[in-house]
């Protein structure tokens, strides 16, 4: 065994344990966590078979933005773990009737085996393969022949950014903030201004209160 297929054993044994513990953590800050954990997983099997941009795609996608949002959002909700307990065997023969079949389907593909063409046949469609980057060549056909659909969704997301700002903006009314054009056109003389006060003098010492005399 090398080290190409003792890796992707431990990406995909990890893999396969923390999926498990995602449907059967019963706090939902650990599902999170180990549904974190596989995806990082996933992409370390994208990378051994050289596919370097979904990698890179599932690690900024869903571990840098979508699973940490969710990770918040759960932590940040008042979450009943107790109601959640309640019936968490409740829909057990259901989701192991579901998980024998989809290993019954998978283990009836694996065991017959894929269908492959001859090799000739298939090199004479095909062609000669060539040994390239993914990430580059997918780089330059996005920025060459789809260039204008992707200036397209750039300018929709763009949109979609700023009228989320515009809605879930609200002024404070006791803000203390200036209006930077106001600034801009306040002159130098206008900056500051010389108020003359009157000098104040020191009040007299209070006179001490006489004793009653008797």
């Amino acid at each position: 065994m090398d080290v190409k297929t003792g890796f992707f054993l431990l990406f995909s044994i990890v893999l396969i344990l923390s999926a498990l513990r995602v449907i059967t953590a019963r706090n939902p800050v650990h599902a999170v966590l180990f549904l974190m954990l596989a995806f990082s997983q996933a992409s370390g099997i994208w990378l051994l078979l050289k596919a370097e941009f979904l990698a890179i795609t599932l690690v900024l996608v869903y571990l840098g933005a979508v699973m940490v949002l969710f990770l918040f959002v759960v932590m940040m909700l008042d979450i009943k773990i107790d109601q959640l307990r309640q019936g968490f065997w409740k829909h057990l023969p259901l989701a192991a009737t579901l998980g024998a079949v989809v290993v019954l389907e998978m283990g009836a593909v694996l065991l017959t085996g894929f269908r492959v063409s001859d090799e000739p046949a298939v090199a004479q469609v095909i062609g000669e393969v060539v040994e390239v980057d993914n990430a580059k060549e997918l780089g330059i056909l996005l920025y060459t022949e789809y260039v204008y659909p992707i200036q397209v969704a750039a300018a929709i997301l763009l949109v979609a950014m700023i009228a989320a700002i515009a809605l879930t903006l609200r002024q404070r009314k006791d803000s203390k903030a200036i209006d930077p054009s106001l600034q801009v056109r306040v002159r130098a003389s206008e900056r500051m201004s010389i108020v003359k006060v009157e000098t104040t003098r020191a009040a007299p010492p209070a006179a001490a209160p006489e004793e009653n005399k008797p």
